[in-house]
Parts: structure tokens; sequence; C-alpha cells
């Protein structure tokens, strides 16, 4: 599974978003010449395959970064969805509407009447409120820094409206508090283990408005059956989805390639022989947006990779069209050391800087150089080792040319392949070297991804829970250019862009190898609906929060109508 989320090329990439009203008109897709969105009748069951490397802990907690995957979109929903990928076109979900203040500094979301919880208890303003002031009182579910970082004031709920109050202008947040944040039942969680550790509870037996629930959750099986209280009338369509684990790709990628699942959403080597000629109802389309990166750790308790000068030895030897060759099979892109991804960001890319800097390509004197003047060589080598995620074969491969790449300019490189779970809390508290990651976050810009990685109110002191910012980075510099984000027109964001991405190339805190995609396959047999490179109503992958519901909203069982 990848906790990254990806997009296509957005046709345009400015901040002004409108207030919601009817969803924009969008096109069918190819495999559904009928309107995509017409009522279709109720039944049929989606399976989902999608490597995990762990089986399943049955915990929905949508605050928590490990399982709000599961959760958010098939149980928990957002005030507003945004799809980024069809010119930010904007659906109203829990939110019927919302209006900006004249400065921007406050916004005022009118809540949908008539919304239940699955356990039948009426949702309202009040549930909106509770869960935003939630996060004031436990720092560590705020996973988008709104009241440590973006300004958030107060949310306050009168009848049905809820206003959020910001210090500054707050208009480039939207993305996150209104189409990022799970609303969670105040009835429970204002009691009890959820009130008290909102962070660290199971939410086993999740309560949401989505359109699924889960029953039941075992080790092996999420299987999500559709919510009889669930407000859109007549949906969803596919009244049962299975959600089993898998330890590692290749069991999941026979699953897809053979159609005992249908939707998949990882990565499949040699994807044209393996699945696409396998059934001419086998399609995919894996649109890309964010980085895979190495993330070293910072702390200066991390004697070598705290020091400049090996993180710019890695950044020098590494060669990215290799890895994106061979570790992906070309199906994701080289990356570049600002983190900037083109060409979908491309008005943001300064290119002069990237050569200027000297990572253009990759130069193995200059990083053996860099490297001895740290006190390393291949005869007296840097010992490090890198955790990943065990089964994410793509990534296993992307690493082991990444060793090689290294082993020349004095760093032996060991690869420790760690289940999900472990991974994830080794990666959030700081027990690494160094970690390979792609941050789940994007948005209308590359500022999103870029806040997630350098933003130091995101991060932690090693052995605490940090929100993003997993290597540490504090450069009062950096944060100083997120602060003036908010407020500046198109013409200084994009400068202030491009001197994040000079921070990226000066500092290097985090080493982008590898463009991420949406990894996305998907089967025509029986079940249409799906989003299409014609009709990009949502990003497609099962692992896109929250995305996924707008997904799930859409197919339908052909065998059924």
């Amino acid at each position: 599974m990848r906790r990254t989320k990806a997009l296509a090329v957005i046709v345009a990439l400015g901040l002004a978003l409108t207030a919601c009203g009817s969803p924009k008109t969008k096109t069918s897709g190819s495999d559904a010449p009928d309107d995509i969105n017409a009522p279709r009748k109720q039944g049929g069951t989606v399976t989902i395959a999608n490597e995990q490397g762990q089986t399943w802990t049955c915990q929905f907690n949508p605050f928590n970064p490990s399982n709000n995957v599961e959760s958010v979109g098939f149980v928990y929903e957002p005030l507003v969805f945004v799809d980024l990928l069809n010119n930010q076109a904007e659906t109203p979900m829990l939110a019927s509407s919302y209006q900006w203040s004249a400065d921007k500094k406050s916004i005022v979301f009118t809540i949908r009447d008539g919304v239940k919880w699955s356990d039948g208890q009426p949702f309202s303003a009040d549930d909106v409120a509770f869960t935003f002031n939630l996060m004031k009182q436990f720092p560590a579910i705020d996973l988008y820094a709104l009241w440590t970082g973006a300004g958030l004031q107060s949310v306050t709920a009168s009848g049905n409206k809820v206003t959020m109050s910001f210090a500054q202008a707050a208009q480039p947040y939207f993305f996150n508090f209104a189409d990022q944040v799970g609303i969670v039942p105040k009835h429970i969680w204002s009691t009890g283990e959820p009130a008290s550790h909102p962070d660290t509870w199971a939410d086993p037996d999740p309560v949401g408005t989505g359109p699924y629930k889960v029953s039941p959750c075992s080790a092996n099986n999420i299987q999500y059956v559709a919510n009889t209280n669930f407000w859109q009338a007549g949906k969803p369509y596919i009244q049962k989805v299975e959600y089993p684990a898998y330890l590692d790709n290749g069991p999941a990628n026979l699953d897809l390639a053979n159609g005992k699942a249908q939707w998949g959403s990882q990565f499949i080597p040699g994807i044209k022989q393996f699945y696409l000629n396998k059934n001419k109802n086998n399609h995919t389309w894996s649109p890309p947006i964010t980085n895979v990166a190495i993330f070293p750790n910072l702390d200066p308790s991390h004697a070598a990779t705290s020091k400049l000068a090996v993180r710019q030895a890695i950044a020098s030897a590494i060669d990215r069209k290799q890895v994106a060759l061979i570790g992906e099979g070309g199906q994701q892109p080289a990356a570049n050391q600002t983190g900037i991804v083109t060409p979908t960001f491309q008005k943001y890319y300064d290119a002069s800087a990237v050569s200027a800097a000297g990572y253009d390509k990759p130069d193995v004197a200059k990083a053996t150089q860099l490297m001895q003047s740290a006190g390393y060589s291949k005869s007296n080598p840097l010992k490090l080792t890198i955790i990943t995620i065990t089964g994410y074969t793509d990534w296993d491969a992307s690493l082991a040319v990444i060793k090689q790449e290294l082993a020349p300019i004095g760093i032996d490189l060991t690869i420790s392949d760690l289940a999900q779970q472990t991974f994830d809390d080794r990666l959030y508290n700081g027990d690494f070297d160094l970690a390979y990651y792609g941050e789940p976050s994007n948005g209308p810009s590359p500022y999103y991804e870029l806040r997630e990685i350098m933003y130091s109110k995101n991060s932690a002191p090693l052995g605490k829970q940090a929100n993003s910012n997993y290597e540490r980075y504090l450069n009062p510099d950096a944060d100083k250019l997120f602060d003036q984000y908010a407020t500046a027109d198109e013409t200084t964001q994009v400068s202030l862009v491009k001197q994040m991405g000079a921070l990226m190339l000066k500092d290097v805190p985090v080493i982008p190898t590898t463009e991420s995609v949406d990894w996305f396959q998907y089967n025509t047999t029986d079940i249409g609906g799906w989003p299409t490179e014609q009709n990009p109503y949502a990003q497609p992958s099962a692992f896109s929060i929250p995305d996924v519901e707008q997904v799930l909203l859409h197919l339908y069982s052909k065998a059924a109508q």
C-alpha cells in the first residue's frame, strides 16, 4: 500500500476555491459510455488487491496515519471533496455549502441536513466543531498542523452553521481542513478512551457517516458492507467491498491478473505482459504528483546523517533515472532534488538552480569528495541502515539500485524491510538512520507536499510522534516561507515555492528519488464507473483519501443492472 496521494496534471493551479454548489459537470469514462452519474441498481462486490506488507490490525482511527487509509472515505467523510484531477472541481459532502469572509480569515460552513451516523444517531454541526476542537486539545491528531501552523483560532457551531476563524488569510489550507479531515461523532468520541486518548484509540468498530460499515474485520480481510443509513439515496451501488491483507505484491498481483480482484493499487512489474495482456478488461492508469524519497535523520544524535556533506554525497551519487527505470520499471519518472514534480508543477521549478547546485545529473566524483570530507571512503565506509516496508517489491528494487550506487562513494547500505506498523512507528518517532517513504499529502501546488516535509511545526523531538517532517528538519527560514504563503498573491507564491526548492538544494533535508504515482489497475468485466484519464473524477487508488469514497460511489455491478 502506498500512503502517498497522487494526481495528474492540474489544468488550473490557482488557489482560489469558490463556494460549494453543485459538482462540476464531468464527462463519461471510456468504460462507461452511458452517464457515469446515472442512478444504478444496488448489488455486487468489489475486491481490492492492495499489498500493505502485514495483516490487518482492525484499527480504524481516522486520526492515525497508520490506519486512516482504511477508514476515511469508507466510513468517515470530509466536509467537501476537492477533485484535484479535474480542475479542482468540488463536491459538497457533509457541508452543503460554505462562504469565506472578504479577508479570507474566516469561513462559514452550512452543514448538511438529514445526515445520520451509521448507528442511527443524527449528525449535526456540533459533531464538526467537536472534531476540530478535539484536534486542538490533542495536537498529535492535528495531522495538518491547523491549530499550530495554519493559525486556526476557533471553531464554533450555531444551528446548522460551523464557523472557523484564523489568525491570517487561510485559503491555502482549505484543502487540508475541508477535504482531508474525517468528521467523527461527538457521542462516541467525547467519552471514555476515545476522549482521553484519541491519538491511540483503536476505533475497532467505527461509526461514521460514509457509505460503508466495517462488518467484520479479521487479520486477513476487512469486509465493508453498505451503510443503510447513508445520506445519499440509493447509494452505494456496490453492496460489499472485500479488502484482503497481502504480505507482498506477488499474490496481490496474481489476484488482479486472474480477475479474483477488480481494484488494484500497487506496482506490477512487467505490467503489460503480466496483467494487461491477460484480459481485455484489465486496464491501468496511474497519474503522478508526489515524491518517493530518502528521509535522512537530521537529529544531531545521528552524527552521520545529520552531516550535510553526507546528505549531499547521497544526493549527488544517485542516478535517479536508473532508479526509475530499474526499480519502478519505467512506470514512475525520476524525481529532482527540489522536490518539485514536473511537468505537473513546471512553473514552480527552477532548472537553472538545480544545475547550479550540481544535481542535474549524478556526479560520483563529487560525491566521493564529499564523503572524504566527512571522514569516509570506500576503504573506510559509512555503515547506514535504511528502513522500508516489507512487500513493496518496487521499493526493494529501487533500494537495490541505490545501494549499488552508494557503495563506490563509501556508503555500506543495509536495507531493512519492516512490517507496515513497525515502519510507521519507527518513522513517526524518528527511530531510523534513513527511511524510504513518500509523504501522503498533495494539493494545488508543491507547497502542500513541501510543507509536510520541511515545516518545523509538523515535526517533534526524537521519541515523540511527528505528524510529518519525520527527518526533523528545523529551519526558521523555511518556516517563514511557509507562513508567508497564505497571504501572498499567486506570483509571490510561485517565488516562495522556488525558495523552498532552493532550501531543498542547499540543506538536502530529504532526497527525492522518483515521482510517485497513484497506482491503479481496474477490471471492467462486471464493474463499471471507474475513474479514467478521460474522466478523472477522483484519484483512482484505493489508498487515496478521501477520494476512495468518490470511486466507491461511482462503481456499480453490470450484473445487477
